[in-house]
C-alpha cells in the first residue's frame, strides 16, 4: 500500500503542476491571438478611414461609417482586454509606450465619425486632418504591437521550457521511487508468490492433463458418432449404396438407390437381385456373382432391365466387410452410367456416319481429281498439238519450199523460219514450265510463285508482278505447296488467255495461323453468277477444280469479278494444321 501510495502521490503532483501550466498556456495562446488580431484591426481601421478621402457618394459614406464604427469598437475592446490582463513588466512598459499612439488614433477616428454623422456632405479636406493623424500613428502602433506579440511568444516559450524541466524532475523522482519499490517491495514479494504459483501450476498441470485426456476421449467418441451419421446420410443421399448378406439378402438400402429402382428402402430380407431386375436370367447371373465374389470383392459393369423395361447400365463395386467375429456383409456401391453409355453409343453412331460421309466425299473428290487430271493432260496435249505441232508442221513445209536457186526468196524464208523456230522454242518452254515447277521441291511455294510470274512475264509479254508482303519463306507439306502453286498458276493462265489482262499482281502474305495468296488482274472480268462453279471447257481446270484443290488442303477460295472490272481471287490456307520449317 505504501508503494502504491507513493506512485499515486507522484502522479497526482505531476498532474496538478502540468494542468496548471497548461491553463497558463491556454491563457497565453488567447492573449497572443488577441494581440495579433489587434494588429490586424489597426490596419483595417487605417484602411477604412482612408476610404473617406476620395468618397463623395453619401450612401458609400454611410456604409463606411458603419464599418468604421464596428472596427473601432472591436479594436478598443481588444485593447482593453490586453491592458487589463496581468502582464509582465516588460509587456506593461510596451503598452505604456503604445498608449499615446492608441489614444491619438482612437480620438481621430471618433472625431471623423462624429464629423460625418453631423454633416454627411462634409468636404474631404476637412476630414484629411483626422485621416492623416490615424495614418501617422498607425506605423508606430504596428511596430509596438509587433514587439508586444513577440514578447508574449517569448514568455510562452519560457513557460513551456519551465514545464518541461518540472516534468523531467517529476519523471526522475517517479523512476527512483519505482526502483526502490522494485528492490525492496516487489522483488521479495514476487519471489514468495513465484514459489506458491509454481506449486499451484504443478498441481494444475496434473489436473488439466487428466481433464484433457477425458475431453479427448469424449470428443473422439462424439466425432466418430457424427462422422458415422454424416457418412451414412451422405451415402444414402448421394450414392447408390446397399448392404447385403453373403447370400444376397438386403440388410440396408440407401434412399437414392431405392428411388432409382422404385422399391421400398426398408425391403429387408429380400433378394438384392429381385430388387434390381424382373428378368430371371439377370437375377440368376447376379446371385451367382454375389456367391462367387462375396469374399474377394468385385468391380465391373452390369446391364439390367429396369421395371419400365428399359436397359440400365450400372458400374458396380462389391466390397466384403467384416462386422463381427464370424460375421460378414457385402457393401455394394453402384454408379448409374446409363446416360454415359447411351451417349457413347450415340457418339459411335455419329462417328460411323461421319466416317461414311467422309469416305464418300473422299471418293467423290478423288474421282474429280482424276477427272481433272485427265482434262489437264488433254489440255496439254491440245496445246502441243494445236500450238507446237502446227508450228512444227509449218516449219517442215517451209523447209521443203526453200528454193536455193532463188536466193532472195530463200533469205526471206530463212528469216521467217528463224522467227518460227523461236516461237516453237518459246512454246516448248511454256509447256514444260507448266508441267512441273522447277523450284517448288527445293525452295518452296514463295520462290516458285516468284519464278512463275517472272517466267510467264517473259514468255507472254504481260506485266506480271509478284509481291511477298510479309517475307514468307516457310516450307509446307509438299501436297500443300503443289496445290497452292497449281491453283495460282491456273488463275494466272486464265487471266492471260481469257481475260485479256495486261497487268497481273500476285501477292502472298501470312500470319501465325493463315497463309493468303491473292491474284488480281485488270482484264475484262466476268459474271460469277453465270459461270458459277462449272468447269470451263476452254480453260482446262475450271473454277470447280480450283475450289476442289483448295478444299483438299482445308483451305478456302474467294472470287470477286464483274464485267469490265477485272478479277480478284484470294486463297486462304490454315498454317496451324501443318508443320512449318524455315
Amino acid at each position: 500500500m505504501l508503494a502504491l501510495s507513493a506512485i499515486a502521490f507522484s502522479i497526482i503532483i505531476s498532474h496538478v503542476i502540468i494542468d496548471y501550466q497548461i491553463s497558463n498556456q491556454k491563457k497565453d495562446s488567447y492573449l497572443i491571438n488577441i494581440s495579433g488580431r489587434q494588429r490586424m484591426l489597426s490596419q483595417k481601421l487605417s484602411k477604412e478611414t482612408f476610404l473617406f478621402k476620395d468618397e463623395e457618394d453619401l450612401v458609400q459614406r454611410n456604409f463606411h461609417v458603419t464599418s468604421l464604427k464596428q472596427t473601432l469598437n472591436l479594436w478598443s475592446e481588444s485593447h482593453q482586454i490586453l491592458t487589463a490582463n496581468e502582464n509582465s513588466g516588460v509587456v506593461n512598459q510596451l503598452f505604456t509606450l503604445l498608449d499615446p499612439y492608441y489614444q491619438a488614433m482612437q480620438k481621430s477616428a471618433y472625431q471623423l465619425i462624429s464629423a460625418v454623422e453631423r454633416d454627411p456632405n462634409i468636404s474631404t479636406p476637412l476630414l484629411s486632418e483626422h485621416i492623416s493623424i490615424i495614418k501617422t500613428n498607425e506605423s508606430h502602433f504596428l511596430i509596438l504591437m509587433d514587439r508586444i506579440v513577440k514578447q508574449y511568444e517569448v514568455e510562452a516559450t519560457e513557460k513551456v521550457d519551465q514545464l518541461r524541466y518540472i516534468e523531467f524532475i517529476i519523471f526522475a523522482i517517479t523512476i527512483i521511487i519505482l526502483l526502490l519499490e522494485f528492490f525492496f517491495v516487489f522483488k521479495p514479494a514476487a519471489s514468495t508468490v513465484e514459489e506458491v504459483i509454481l506449486k499451484l501450476l504443478v498441481a494444475e498441470k496434473k489436473a488439466v492433463k487428466m481433464a484433457y485426456d477425458a475431453d479427448l476421449l469424449c470428443d473422439a467418441k462424439d466425432k466418430s458418432v457424427k462422422e458415422l451419421r454424416t457418412l451414412n446420410y451422405a451415402m444414402d443421399q448421394t450414392l447408390l449404396f446397399c448392404r447385403i448378406s453373403t447370400t444376397g439378402e438386403v440388410i440396408h438400402m440407401g434412399d437414392k438407390f431405392s428411388n432409382l429402382l422404385q422399391v421400398n428402402a426398408f425391403a429387408v430380407n429380400t433378394k438384392f437381385s429381385h430388387l434390381l431386375t424382373n428378368s430371371n436370367e439377370e437375377r440368376k447371373t447376379i446371385d451367382n456373382l454375389i456367391i462367387e465374389k462375396n469374399k474377394s470383392g468385385w468391380q465391373g459393369e452390369l446391364i439390367i432391365t429396369n421395371k419400365s423395361g428399359n436397359p440400365m447400365w450400372l458400374e458396380m463395386t462389391m466390397i466384403p466387410v467384416s462386422v463381427a467375429e464370424n460375421k460378414s456383409e457385402v457393401l455394394i456401391i453402384c454408379l448409374n452410367i446409363t446416360e454415359r453409355r447411351m451417349a457413347q453409343k450415340e457418339v459411335e453412331r455419329l462417328n460411323r456416319e461421319r466416317f461414311e460421309n467422309e469416305m464418300n466425299q473422299q471418293k467423290i473428290l478423288s474421282s474429280k481429281i482424276v477427272e481433272n487430271q485427265e482434262n489437264e493432260q488433254n489440255r496439254i496435249a491440245r496445246e502441243i498439238h494445236d500450238g507446237i505441232g502446227q508450228m512444227l508442221t509449218g516449219l517442215k513445209f517451209s523447209l521443203e519450199s526453200i528454193d536455193l536457186k532463188n536466193a532472195e526468196k530463200s533469205e526471206e524464208k530463212i528469216i521467217y523460219l528463224k522467227k518460227l523456230t523461236e516461237d516453237i522454242i518459246k512454246g516448248v518452254r511454256t509447256a514444260t514450265f507448266n508441267l512441273m515447277p522447277p523450284e517448288i521441291k527445293d525452295h518452296g511455294v514463295s520462290s516458285s510463285l516468284q519464278r512463275l510470274t517472272k517466267e510467264l512475264s517473259k514468255l507472254t509479254g504481260k506485266n506480271i508482278l509478284f509481291i511477298n508482303k510479309t517475307d514468307f519463306n516457310q516450307r509446307l507439306d509438299s501436297l500443300i505447296e503443289i496445290n497452292i502453286y497449281r491453283v495460282t498458276q491456273e488463275a494466272i493462265n486464265n487471266a492471260i488467255k481469257y481475260a485479256d489482262s495486261s497487268h497481273i499482281v500476285v501477292m502472298i502474305s501470312h500470319s501465325e495461323s493463315l497463309l493468303s495468296v491473292t491474284i488480281d488482274d485488270n482484264g475484262k472480268g466476268f459474271d460469277p453468277s453465270v459461270v458459277g462453279t462449272k468447269k470451263s471447257s476452254e480453260s482446262g481446270m475450271g473454277l470447280e477444280f480450283m475450289q476442289e484443290r483448295i478444299k483438299y488442303i482445308n483451305g478456302r477460295l474467294f472470287l470477286h469479278s464483274a464485267l469490265g472490272e477485272g478479277t480478284h481471287i484470294t486463297l486462304n490456307v490454315p498454317l496451324a494444321d501443318f508443320t512449318l520449317n524455315t
